[in-house]
């Protein structure tokens, strides 16, 4: 259970690298659009989770390893925006959000289910 100066924090960071992602897509990860889908922060606030969803990307851990290639850039840009915000500049972990995927998967499930119909209602 994150406090409410983490859930502050947390959603400072990805407005804010939502945005740095937005506007250095084409320079920095070849055009790929790319999501913040959601960051987690430690009790401490020195260690970001983002977690990215990638759109237009035929290799996500591709994609990720661009990421992670300018995280240090990644970083340095998301200092410059939150410095009077905040004392502490997190360090950045990146993940893909595997959460469509997830889904995708447990709606097939559920589609290849065969449910027999209830006996009671056919009585009826």
């Amino acid at each position: 259970m994150d406090s409410k100066r983490q859930q502050k924090f947390s959603r400072l960071i990805q407005k804010d690298l939502g945005e740095i992602f937005q506007q250095n897509a084409n320079k920095l990860f070849g055009g790929a659009f790319i999501t913040v889908t959601d960051v987690t922060v430690s009790p401490d606030l020195g260690l970001a989770k983002v977690y990215l969803s990638f759109l237009m990307s035929k290799d996500k851990e591709a994609s990720l390893e661009m990421v992670k290639e300018h995280g240090k850039q990644i970083r340095n840009l998301l200092a410059q925006r939150i410095r009077h915000q905040a004392r502490i500049i997190p360090e950045l972990n990146f993940y893909i959000d595997d959460t469509e995927e997830k889904a995708a998967r447990i709606d097939k499930i559920f589609e290849d289910l065969d449910i027999p119909e209830d006996k009671k209602d056919e009585e009826e």
